[in-house]
């Protein structure tokens, strides 16, 4: 089941569904980021997005659970947003599950955050 979720901020936490778990992440400029976190067929559905407004920008995203890199790749924000979004699933093991996820914009150095709890 879902545990509360935790950010690098103070920022707030929404659940959705009865499962999903969405939080606010913390970013070094004037991007935006969320991670999201859902059951997906005894999977951790997880859903990183950053919006930049800019399109074009390269970005380094990676995600770890419990600590362990699951995803280390390259995202290019599009239109119409200039956002990007990294979606991998994951094995839902026995007990908690800390999933983080970190980017850095390859041209203005920029840093989005975010972490949560399943």
């Amino acid at each position: 089941m879902a545990t509360v979720a935790l950010t690098l901020t103070t920022a707030g936490i929404a659940a959705a569904k009865d499962r999903d778990v969405r939080v606010r992440g913390a970013c070094t400029g004037s991007s935006t980021s969320k991670l999201k976190l859902s059951a997906e067929h005894r999977m951790i559905e997880t859903e990183f997005e950053v919006d930049q407004n800019r399109n074009g920008h390269v970005w380094r995203v990676v995600l770890r659970r419990n600590g362990v890199v699951v995803a280390d790749r390259l995202a290019v924000t599009r239109p119409p947003s200039g956002s990007f979004e990294v979606r991998r699933l994951l094995v839902d093991g026995p007990g908690t599950e800390v999933i983080s996820a970190w980017a850095r914009n390859q041209r203005t150095g920029e840093v989005c955050r975010a972490a949560a709890t399943w």
